[in-house]
């Protein structure tokens, strides 16, 4: 049967439309607040490659007009999947940029609705972390970290415990103030992630479509071992996990 689908995320930030142009058409800014690693090679009929652990996505690009309008998108599948991303941006006068990012496509298949509320809410973590990143940490690039952990059983369970690592008695909530090697802020909070913002990083907690929590982290801070870094995540989420 499959689905038709199209979202829309709008943001007001504390960044010029430059800035936010170097965060979504460049590929340091693209690490710096998506996932995985990323590469752009810029103009109309360019390519946006992604590799987050297996997958490597690859989009064409549709339209190229810097500051303002940027989209791209996968072929169609032979199942008729695909997927396309628009992002509108306008300056205001007061010296705050208007984001807009729409997000369409179609999934097939009867099992659609799990996949579409993983996407959508994994969306909203997304286009939050951009948000965040140029407004906390525009002109800085990050070196991605990406971590997966077993599979989890109780997820209400593994979210307690994540709280309880955060110094929270319960599961983390927007607004929450924790520690996580410095003090910092949750940013954003569903039923399928966590972001945590700091001085010099993002951490954000995602739960997999397949089972395990991931660890898909930002981290601006000189000198960033990325090996280093996965692997210490990595026995982190293990104790999390449960």
């Amino acid at each position: 049967m499959g689905h038709e689908f199209e979202l829309t995320d709008v943001a007001e930030v504390g960044a010029t439309p430059d800035q936010v142009w170097e965060a979504i058409a460049t590929g340091p800014g693209i690490d710096s607040w998506f996932m995985g690693r990323n590469e752009v090679e810029g103009g109309t009929g360019g390519t946006v490659r992604g590799a987050f652990g297996g997958y490597r996505p690859e989009y064409g690009i549709r339209d190229w007009e810097p500051p303002a309008k940027l989209a791209y998108g996968s072929d169609t599948a032979p199942d008729g999947r695909r997927i396309a991303y628009e992002f509108l941006v306008e300056g205001r006068d007061s010296g705050s940029t208007v984001i807009r990012c729409v997000t369409s496509g179609f999934l097939p298949g009867d099992d659609w609705e799990d996949e579409f509320q993983a996407m959508t809410t994994g969306g909203e973590l997304f286009f939050r972390t951009l948000a965040e990143y140029v407004t906390h940490f525009a002109g800085r690039t990050a070196v991605p970290v990406t971590a997966f952990g077993p599979p989890v059983a109780d997820w209400e369970a593994a979210w307690t415990r994540l709280g309880a690592e955060l110094g929270l008695p319960a599961r983390p909530a927007e607004g929450d103030r924790v520690r996580i090697g410095r003090e910092g802020v949750v940013y954003a909070a569903n039923d399928q992630a966590v972001g945590v913002r700091t001085p010099d990083a993002m951490f954000r907690f995602v739960r997999g479509f397949h089972g395990p929590m991931v660890a898909s982290h930002h981290l601006f801070a000189p000198g960033t071992d990325p090996g280093t870094e996965e692997k210490t995540w990595g026995g982190w989420l293990n104790r999390v996990s449960g």
